[in-house]
């Protein structure tokens, strides 16, 4: 039978794939969609960071929605601290009831193991995945006085300025160091690391002249863009971005094909819940998140929606992740701290 939204011989787009299974689960479930959440318990989100940065602000517009939906509590419980694998370590040792769920950062689950000695807990054995929610992109700008308006002059200008150039990040180990490292290695460039602690002080730097670039969240550089402040060479997302980025490539557009910088978010339980209330809570999650009207306020926090089509399929998304940051660590000589 032709289905009208997939006329035949075009295969079904993710969106497509993921609406449908979400209508045959809720279809088939038995009296509530969401019996396995909904009893009115208070459920603590852990988010590894201070109240007020991206990944909280995120968190808050999903634990309103999924209060109103399941009727459930949803408390956000914030817990910075080694950028956020002090609230993964916490999660670890959480019971698997469902009282308690993260949503996590990807440095925390795939990349910190890698650079700290200690984590307490392993990002393959102590956690369920429920599903991802979306990107946090990061775009590669740089200070207006340099002679590049794209990624391939900016390459250019660097191989013919060898240790000439410098580039900003938020600190050893961090997405924007250790991308920006792999860039360099891709590229064959000769630019010299500057860490800062956070994004701040180091745009400040590349702003000021002091330093050349950075790669950095697109929420972090959006007002020095949209102010002439610095230059948006390349976006590190599957797809451009909106608002003052939709004339910014990509960096897949601009040559490096197999090329992306961004942070996911993926919300988690603790190993050992039970799959009906992994299922129930990715059920519950989808629904509030892949509405037009929740997609556009993700997208005004900076998020770039992008949906797991299942508990299985995030989890096997983020044992990839993790090897393929391990790889990227090992590559780029950082020091375990």
């Amino acid at each position: 039978m032709n289905d009208l939204n997939n006329p035949i011989g075009q295969k079904p787009t993710r969106r497509q794939t993921l609406l449908g299974l979400l209508a045959a689960f809720s279809a088939s479930a038995s009296g509530s969609s969401f019996a396995q959440m909904a009893n009115g318990k208070v459920v603590k989100l852990f988010v590894g960071f201070p109240a007020g940065q991206a990944t909280d602000m995120v968190t808050r517009v999903i634990a309103e929605k999924l209060n109103a939906l399941t009727g459930d509590n949803f408390i956000v419980d914030n817990r910075p601290g080694q950028g956020g694998s002090m609230a993964l370590a916490q999660l670890s040792k959480s019971p698997a009831n469902g009282t308690v769920m993260m949503m996590a950062h990807m440095s925390a689950l795939d990349t910190n193991p890698h650079i700290y000695k200690t984590v307490g807990y392993d990002t393959l054995k102590d956690f369920e995945s429920v599903g991802l929610v979306g990107d946090l992109p990061f775009v590669l700008v740089c200070n207006p006085s340099l002679p590049a308006q794209n990624l391939k002059e900016l390459i250019a200008y660097a191989k013919s300025n060898p240790d000439k150039l410098t580039n900003a990040s938020s600190g050893n180990g961090t997405v924007s160091h250790l991308a920006m490292e792999e860039l360099k290695r891709r590229a064959g460039l000769k630019i010299t690391h500057i860490p800062y602690k956070g994004s701040v002080a180091g745009l400040t730097d590349v702003v000021s002249g002091n330093v050349s670039m950075a790669l950095e969240t697109a929420s972090a550089v959006r007002s020095h863009v949209e102010s002439g402040r610095l230059r948006a060479i390349a976006t590190g997302s599957g797809k451009r971005l909106g608002g003052i980025f939709a004339q910014v490539p990509t960096f897949k557009e601009q040559g490096m094909a197999d090329f992306t910088a961004v942070t996911w978010l993926m919300l988690l339980l603790p190993q050992g819940s039970p799959k009906s209330l992994v299922q129930s809570t990715y059920t519950a999650l989808m629904s509030v998140v892949s509405t037009p009207e929740m997609e556009a306020k993700l997208n005004a926090l900076g998020l770039q929606p992008r949906f797991s089509t299942s508990p299985e399929d995030a989890s096997q998304y983020m044992k990839s992740e993790y090897a393929y940051w391990g790889e990227v660590v090992k590559r780029s000589n950082v020091e375990k701290e």
